[in-house]
């Protein structure tokens, strides 16, 4: 997958403000907090409401509300879950071929994950890892 898939799904060089060229661009962006409209990118990206991504994220309401029309930086743990879901994205994009479809299968409960669907395992690196491990059985053409 590359780096410069998950810029774009964060919103690309105009919200991030530069071009990223590898992932130490990234990394230093995530460290230093994601600008708050890399949120909206990816929810437009995923089909999902401020609201929704944003318990997602673990970030209330209000202060990513604040944060979008105050155009100001999330934290870097903010940025680490943002980057997390949007690298998932790449993942399942790169994997399946279709943006819609992607973002089909990571809302379908999936026997793989106990039932739960992909992006609600999102919330933890844990759960993140095991919708990667999924997504490379789907790769290998083992059943999930």
């Amino acid at each position: 997958m590359e780096i410069q898939a998950i810029a774009e799904i964060l919103g690309g060089r105009k919200v991030l403000g530069k071009t990223i060229k590898h992932a130490g661009d990234l990394a230093h962006l995530v460290r230093k907090g994601l600008p708050a409209g890399s949120v909206t990118a990816l929810a437009e990206k995923l089909h999902l409401g401020h609201n929704v991504l944003s318990r997602k994220l673990g970030i209330p309401q209000r202060t990513l509300t604040r944060r979008l029309s105050q155009a100001s930086l999330l934290t870097p743990a903010e940025s680490d879950r943002t980057f997390r879901i949007a690298r998932v994205y790449a993942h399942a994009v790169e994997m399946i071929g279709d943006e819609d479809k992607a973002i089909e299968w990571m809302s379908t409960p999936n026997r793989a994950l106990g039932g739960e669907r992909p992006l609600d395992q999102l919330d933890t690196d844990m759960g993140a890892r095991m919708v990667e491990d999924v997504l490379g059985r789907i790769a290998y053409g083992v059943y999930s």
